[in-house]
């Protein structure tokens, strides 16, 4: 950490383009931050072997793969290079109309998976409208499996280089851009603590500029150097970066953006603006020009509909399959838990619940019987903030109820609660009733059933303060999802084998 106690504030260099002298058909400099072109082009490679390999298979698996193809017997050239040439290179074509690898979509987030199954949708289209056109009396289940299969492939691929990224990302930290924050203090410090929360994301803040002068930053400890009175375009050059991030107010000053912008154009550097709407997911948010002034509509929360009936359906079907698939798992977690220590197998406490009704959370038992008397002597240990008390090492968990909480099998009994509708496969913690009331901005998590997993378990579980667990459960409140919910239970699969933040 830095402390801003001094540095030279230098006057403001005047701008270098006010957006009129550049001709039409300059070409923009390429931009500084290059990391996606390598990304990119490895996403070709292995989206053109995905459909390849998806072609093959099908050919190999099913005997009338040549069906409809003139000749094919005597001399399948034709076959083999529409096969193995044209259909992958329309794969590819009909990705990059869907925008599959626009920079913007790549390494975080669920939309170039969207963009992925639009452009699986197109090629399923051109396909069955040129099979029609042409009468081609193609083998429908060879087509089928070619299309499905090189869709799951391209799928899996982008995952796992999404994966390597990632690792590239947190380990190394290349692979990602490097920001100037623009702003007032107080707000290029939360945007720093936000972009920094995920290195995934790889947004990497390298210096601050304010705008509101040296007397508010003095004494404050910051993270990356600080700056005033500079031109932000030689401070990025000077820094090394490679985006312009204009942090909350500093956005609304009448011209100032978009002169910015101006001054950007053709030097390669990015902007994007880090508005003063905070924890508000993209879908819940359209820009909608009214007159050259682009509003912010906020959408409300979808907290009943179409969408939460599905939800609730999706959460019994899972639960009832899931108790019945694990019956020999819960035998056997039960006999090592009654081998540990006599006992009950389940441990039942009363949870908050939806809109505040009190119910009894199913787990398995993890600690000695005379836990509750044992813990008035371990209070002053308690490693977390907030309303639950958590130990590493905490003495009153026996052995086998210790790799239970690692594993977080101890979990598994919740899906009775899912079943009967008390909790959900994806929601909010459920919190311990005789541990508050919910006040203020806590009780808004009660809008919805409390969940199995969720936000707080694959951000970090017990290592996170509370503050931290609060903010994730009102974000995951505001802006929930179906798809959200599955991107969740993914992640979910990864921590729990990783055994992350469980104690």
């Amino acid at each position: 950490m830095r402390h801003v106690d001094s540095f030279e504030i230098q006057p403001p260099t005047p701008p270098s383009h006010n957006g009129v002298p550049r001709s039409a058909w300059a070409r923009a400099r390429r931009r500084v931050s290059r990391w996606h072109r390598p990304y990119t082009a490895a996403l070709l490679l292995l989206d053109f072997a995905a459909v390849v390999l998806a072609d093959w298979i099908a050919q190999e698996a099913f005997g009338q793969a040549r069906a409809g193809f003139y000749n094919a017997q005597a001399d399948p050239t034709w076959f083999y290079t529409v096969v193995f040439l044209l259909v992958p290179l329309g794969w590819l074509a009909a990705l990059w109309g869907n925008r599959a690898y626009d920079r913007r979509y790549l390494g975080l987030g669920p939309e170039e998976y969207k963009r992925v199954i639009r452009g699986g949708v197109a090629v399923t289209a051109t396909v069955s409208f040129v099979a029609f056109a042409t009468k081609t009396d193609l083998s429908r289940y060879t087509v089928g499996f070619a299309l499905a299969g090189a869709l799951v492939l391209v799928l899996l691929f982008r995952i796992t280089a999404r994966f390597v990224l990632h690792r590239i990302r947190g380990r190394a930290g290349h692979a990602g851009h490097r920001m100037v924050l623009v702003g007032t203090l107080p707000e290029c410090l939360e945007v720093y603590v936000a972009v920094t929360r995920n290195p995934a994301a790889g947004l990497v803040p390298v210096a601050i500029h304010i705008t509101d002068g040296y007397a508010a930053a003095r004494g404050i400890q910051t993270p990356v150097p600080v700056y005033a009175g500079r031109d932000v375009l030689a401070l990025v050059r000077e820094v090394g970066g490679d985006t312009i991030a204009v942090c909350g107010s500093a956005s609304a000053e009448p011209g100032e953006l978009r002169r910015l912008a101006w001054q950007l154009e053709g030097s390669g550097v990015d902007l994007v603006v880090a508005p003063q709407l905070t924890d508000i997911a993209g879908p819940r948010v359209h820009i909608r020009p009214i007159e050259g002034l682009p509003l912010l509509h906020v959408e409300e929360p979808t907290l009943s509909g179409p969408a939460l009936l599905a939800k609730n359906l999706m959460d019994r079907i899972a639960a009832g399959l899931g108790l019945l698939l694990l019956v020999p798992v819960f035998l056997a977690i039960g006999l090592a838990i009654r081998l540990s220590d006599p006992g009950p197998v389940f441990f039942r406490q009363p949870r908050v619940g939806h809109e505040g009704r009190t119910f009894r959370v199913w787990k398995f038992r993890t600690m000695y019987v005379n836990a509750e008397e044992r813990l008035a002597g371990l209070v002053d240990q308690n490693e977390t903030d907030g309303m639950l008390f958590k130990m590493r090492q905490d003495p009153r968990v026996f052995p086998v109820g210790r790799f239970l909480r690692a594993s977080s099998l101890d979990e598994l009994p919740q899906l009775i609660n899912v079943l009967w509708g008390e909790m959900s496969l994806v929601g909010p913690r459920p919190l311990p009733a005789d541990d508050g009331d919910f006040l203020g901005d806590v009780r808004r998590r009660l809008l919805v059933r409390p969940g199995m997993t969720g936000l707080w378990q694959v951000s970090g579980r017990s290592d996170l303060s509370w503050d931290e667990a609060v903010r994730l459960d009102l974000y995951y409140v505001d802006n929930w999802s179906l798809a959200y919910d599955l991107s969740i239970l993914w992640r979910t699969v990864g921590v729990v084998l990783a055994r992350k933040g469980a104690y």
